[in-house]
Order: structure tokens, then C-alpha cells, then sequence
């Protein structure tokens, strides 16, 4: 019988590529989120029946337990950007992590993935930051022999990264971008999703994983990027961090007001404080793994964005139509 992963939340961005590939592969994929009916996309990943999403609540240990009943391996991709209700950074990036390292150790299940990020340090002013470390932490002191992946911020054709600096190109004159100066190395989905799908399988090794992409850009050269592709022209104008910080924070209150029901995913006060540092790999030698090792050549993000960021152009789909009509002559 084929092998058996459990992928928690397995619906989310990076999880759905991971669930394809591995699928792809020839491993049964069990999805483990919160609404399963909602994630029922994932059942096309693969044959029938061989992808099932599968209810679970990463909180409560006898839901992990269950999720994880049989399986070959697990990966943990559940993180959240915004605090929503009992969902807190503490709760998710921390504990959650420590339950699923904890109860696949007990369970005697072979091989352990965790998603942290590129930047988790237990001494940064983002709580963010913060939990991922100390993520990092627990999961190893259950799982020494866990893989760890800490990925820049990834972009793909669902992305919240450059979709919504598209979104910003369609303000007028101005395009307002905080952290201006902040350096990222942007890494594509797909090439993340493979390296954990190699580690989970065996065919890469535990440790740690940093993984950026082949270039190293500040957020002013990304948003100039996102200007070039959609075709659109626009002042880029730095926020300050100090107004960034303000921004995020009066979004922060509108949604404490409302009780939580409207969610800030404009800008936290928390997203504005990560937002001032560097977000590049650092890649200690002996102590920290990379694309390289595993012979994984990533890709640019201008080679993959053109292809959906053109519904951001002035007309869409049809602009390159219109500028190759531009040098036809009347016979």
C-alpha cells in the first residue's frame, strides 16, 4: 500500500503544492484543517480517493492524535500572519507546534516537517519572529531529528505577497510601500513544497533549511518589479516605519472594536515591526541547509509573476494584445 501523509493545514498556500507533489508522487495525502468542507479543492490533487481532507483542530491533542493515526509522515504548515479569535501566535506557532512534534513522537512516525520562517528569532520585536523561534524550539525538543524549513516570503499564483502590491498599482500617481529598504529574497511555492516533500519522503535529510530565491531584492526594487509587469507607472513613495507602525495599529483597533468581526489583513502593527528587518538567508556554515545541497536551482520571481500578475495591468489579459496592435498600418 502506498504511504501515508498528514498535512496540517494542508490547504493553505504552501500546503495545497505540497499535497500536489506529493500526490503526484504516489503518496496517499490526508488534509488536516479546521473546515474540511472547504477544502475540498484538494480531493483533485490526485486519484480517487487518495487525497482527503480530514476535520482537525491543531489545539486539542486527541484531534491531532487522530489526524495523524497510521501515517508515514507529517508535515506542519499551520502559521497564521493575523491573531483570529482562540488562533494567537502563541497558541498556533508555539504550542501547536510542540502538540504535533510531541504526539508524532510518541506515535513512533517516522519522519517530521515543520514550516517555520526565514527571520524566526526569539529576541525580535515581532511576535511573529518571536513564536516561530520558539516553534523552532519546541518542535526540536521533541523531535531532534525533525526538518525544519524556514522559507523567505513566497510567492506563487495565490500569494498574498506580490498580489497585493499588484493591488496597490491600481492607486493613482503613488504607490506606497513600507519597509522600502528592507532587503527580501522572495522564493517561489513550488520550490519550497518540493524540499518538503523531499524531507518528509526521505530523500533529503533532517536539519535546518533556510530557502530564498535566487535573488536578493529591497521592497522598493520588488514594488519597481510589480510597476514593470503590470505596465503601470507610478511614484513609489517609502512609509516610514513609524507611520506604518501607526497604520497597522488603528487597523489593530478596528478589528479589536468590532470584536474580531472585521480581521485586519490590510497591515498589523506586527507585520509593520517584521517589515524593518531583512528577510534574507543567512546560511551558517555547517549549521543551516539550502536549496543548493539538495541540487534544487530556485527560481525568480521574473519568471514566474508575469503569470498572474496581468490581471493587474490596465487591460488585463488583453494588454499585450493591444500593444502588438500598436504597430499595425492601415493597407
Amino acid at each position: 500500500m502506498s504511504k501515508l501523509v498528514t498535512i496540517y493545514g494542508g490547504s493553505g498556500f504552501l500546503g495545497r503544492q505540497i499535497a500536489r507533489i506529493m500526490a503526484a508522487d504516489g503518496w496517499r495525502v490526508r488534509v488536516a484543517v479546521r473546515r474540511p468542507n472547504e477544502a475540498l479543492a484538494v480531493r483533485t490533487y490526485g486519484g480517487v480517493g487518495q487525497v482527503q481532507p480530514v476535520p482537525c483542530n491543531v489545539r486539542d491533542d486527541l484531534s491531532v492524535t487522530a489526524a495523524m493515526a497510521g501515517a508515514d509522515a507529517v508535515i506542519n504548515c499551520v502559521g497564521i500572519l493575523v491573531r483570529v479569535g482562540k488562533n494567537t501566535f502563541e497558541s498556533i506557532h508555539v504550542e501547536a507546534a510542540g502538540r504535533i512534534a510531541r504526539i508524532s513522537a510518541e506515535m513512533g512516525i517516522p519522519r517530521l516537517v515543520h514550516i517555520s520562517a526565514l527571520g524566526a528569532d526569539p529576541e525580535s520585536d515581532s511576535r511573529y519572529a518571536v513564536t516561530k523561534a520558539r516553534g523552532e524550539s519546541a518542535v526540536l525538543e521533541a523531535r531532534p531529528d525533525a526538518a525544519i524549513l524556514r522559507p523567505s516570503v513566497m510567492f506563487g499564483p495565490d500569494d498574498n505577497f506580490y498580489n497585493k502590491l499588484g493591488g496597490l498599482t491600481r492607486f493613482k500617481l503613488f504607490m506606497f510601500v513600507p519597509g522600502a529598504d528592507t532587503r527580501m529574497q522572495p522564493v517561489f511555492v513550488d520550490d519550497v513544497a518540493r524540499v518538503a516533500a523531499m524531507c518528509a519522503g526521505g530523500t533529503a535529510p533532517g536539519g535546518i533549511y533556510e530557502l530564498g530565491g535566487p535573488n536578493v531584492m529591497t521592497m522598493r526594487e520588488i514594488a519597481r518589479q510589480v510597476l514593470t509587469v503590470t505596465g503601470r507607472r507610478r511614484a513609489i513613495v517609502g512609509v516610514p516605519n513609524f507611520m506604518a507602525g501607526a497604520a497597522g495599529g488603528m487597523l489593530d483597533a478596528a478589528q479589536w472594536m468590532t470584536g474580531g468581526l472585521v480581521t485586519n489583513r490590510v497591515m498589523t502593527r506586527d507585520q509593520a515591526r517584521t517589515l524593518r528587518h531583512h528577510n534574507v538567508a543567512t546560511r551558517e556554515p555547517g549549521k543551516v541547509l539550502g536549496f543548493e545541497d539538495l541540487g534544487i536551482a530556485p527560481k525568480a520571481a521574473a519568471a514566474v509573476i508575469p503569470d498572474y500578475l496581468w490581471r493587474f495591468r490596465p487591460s488585463g489579459q488583453y494588454d499585450v494584445i493591444k500593444d502588438s496592435a500598436k504597430s499595425l498600418r492601415d493597407v
